[in-house]
């Protein structure tokens, strides 16, 4: 039998990086269009060069950051076709699983609801991020097809961006989970139809919005992207949803690490 060398036990540094990195990018504290350097990723994460290396790598391969030329890497745009090719098949996604959870009439709990809302009565943007994410992770659970989970998470960290984005406006927080509300009350009650459009809705209003709010700063001539609202704090999250992937992640040593004034924190 061939040998395989053991694995080792202890979390990988460069894992541990790349998801500290996809937080900070997603909460806003790395906006886009911003230059970063593997020694400034070094120093603020307390590692060496090489897990930033890898992290790199795998960031690039995701398409969230792009190369800068000469040194480094910057947060890849949020254009507006990214968004609406993104929302195309994120609102099919959603509307399929909102589907079938409610043709299974799954019990989903209201208290997903509440800790929603009890997020956006905050100002910490990740904390909003989570529990919108474990919403809808819930849902995706509900549905009972693995592939749906499955798919859905090959774009997960780019609709965390943009949930970033949209989360960022004061006055979309509520509107959202006043949509959230509706969608899980089709769903318990086992109406199929009903989810599934609520969903579909939910998904291109959203979509809508954001590319709408992409041109508006487009034609102000004062940048070309998305960058999230200063009323949000990107600070960590003290309670932090257990159905998140960002939260199960091992990076929350690291992730402490990261500039929490992005624009004080700009590499030239």
């Amino acid at each position: 039998m061939t040998d395989i060398t053991p694995l080792n036990a202890a979390p990988d540094l460069a894992e541990q990086a790349y998801r500290a990195i996809i937080d900070a990018i997603c909460d806003g504290r790395y906006v886009a269009g911003q230059r970063i350097t593997q020694e400034a990723l070094a120093e603020s994460l307390a590692v060496s060069r090489q897990p930033i290396l890898q992290a790199l790598l795998l960031l690039k391969r995701d398409g969230l950051v792009i190369d800068a030329g000469g040194r480094g890497v910057m947060v890849a745009p949020l254009t507006a076709d990214h968004i609406a090719n993104l929302y195309q098949v994120r609102s099919v996604l959603d509307g399929l699983a909102a589907r079938e959870a409610a043709r299974r009439q799954a019990n989903l709990s209201f208290r997903l609801i509440g800790a929603g809302r009890a997020a956006t009565r905050g100002r910490d943007l990740r904390a909003m991020i989570e529990a919108d994410i474990a919403f809808h992770r819930a849902i995706y659970e509900a549905a009972g097809n693995p592939l749906l989970l499955q798919a859905a998470e090959r774009n997960w960290n780019h609709i965390r961006r943009i949930m970033g984005a949209t989360l960022s406006q004061a006055g979309a927080r509520h509107a959202v989970w006043d949509e959230h509300e509706k969608m899980l009350e089709l769903i318990v009650s086992g109406r199929p139809d009903a989810a599934q459009q609520q969903a579909l809705l939910h998904c291109e209003k959203a979509g809508e919005s954001l590319v709408a709010r992409l041109g508006s700063v487009n034609d102000s001539g004062s940048d070309k992207t998305i960058h999230s609202s200063p009323d949000a704090n990107p600070g960590s999250s003290s309670s932090s949803s257990s159905s998140s992937s960002s939260s199960s992640s091992p990076n929350s040593n690291l992730n402490s690490n990261l500039p929490s004034d992005t624009h004080q924190r700009r590499q030239a």
